[in-house]
């Protein structure tokens, strides 16, 4: 079974990208499916969200750039489950950073990753919680991508953020057989400020078509969650937070 994939992608930082890609992935979870989220972001933030730390995994997401092979690649050994979670991960490394240097000579470098999950263990979706920067990673996400879902703040500022990856995309798009498709998603908003109201419009006039009707408030929750390792649903299920990123995932499968 070929797993959907999900790439949430924004070249800026603090914009909701690693909460989308665990919250998201829960809700998914809790609907029945089997969900994987891969963290390719060397920071490692998804991994730390959930309690998993590089000196305690035996193997990571790395390893699908380093393996010999797309079939080669020890997927019993990447993934692993968090104590508290309801989806499996593929943690992190910080030699992702240098996956330009590693992959200098290698062929076919843009499709590892699509190719290795075409012939890896069987999930309903795969979640790519992707690096910020723009390089052979980010690439091999796109790539690999099903649906490109991009969250954005609610804030004039990150709009210009989305800049850099649709640059990204569109050279992209100049070579592959299919532009890589994609949604906005809004979030961190504040809906009793003007100015978030404002930009809200914005993205609504910008994405028309291709923005996610859920929105994705300022909820408490969140930080509590990460506090505590685990995700906004099993802190507070009955959430504002948690209820939304129920409502995103409904929008997914319906696509």
């Amino acid at each position: 079974m070929t797993p959907r994939v999900l790439a949430i992608a924004n070249q800026k930082g603090g914009v909701g990208k690693t909460t989308t890609a665990l919250s998201l992935a829960a809700a998914l979870a809790m609907t029945g499916r089997r969900i994987l989220v891969m963290d390719l972001d060397p920071h490692g933030c998804a991994s730390a969200h959930v309690g998993i730390f590089p000196e305690a995994v035996a193997a990571s997401s790395a390893e699908v750039f380093w393996a010999a092979s797309p079939g080669a690649v020890p997927w019993e050994r990447v993934v692993t489950r968090p104590e508290k979670a309801a989806f499996d991960l593929a943690p992190s490394h910080a030699r992702l950073a240098d996956m330009e240097w590693d992959l200098r000579e290698r062929k076919g470098k843009g499709v590892l990753l699509r190719e290795a999950l075409a012939s890896g263990p069987a999930y309903d979706h795969v979640l790519l919680d992707c690096p910020p920067h723009t390089g052979v990673v980010l690439v091999n996400a796109l790539v690999a991508a099903d649906l490109c879902v991009i969250p954005i703040q609610t804030d004039f500022l990150a709009l210009h953020g989305v800049r850099n990856l649709f640059d990204t995309m569109r050279a992209l798009n100049a070579a592959l057989p299919r532009p890589v498709p994609f949604r906005a998603l809004a979030t961190m908003c504040d809906r009793r400020a003007r100015a978030c109201r404002r930009v809200l419009a914005l993205l609504r006039e910008k994405f028309v078509g291709r923005m996610f009707e859920t929105i994705i408030g300022l909820d408490t929750k969140f930080r509590e969650a990460s506090a505590a390792g685990c995700v906004i649903q099993d802190i507070a299920p009955d959430s504002r937070g948690a209820r939304e990123y129920d409502a995103l995932a409904q929008e997914v499968l319906s696509l």
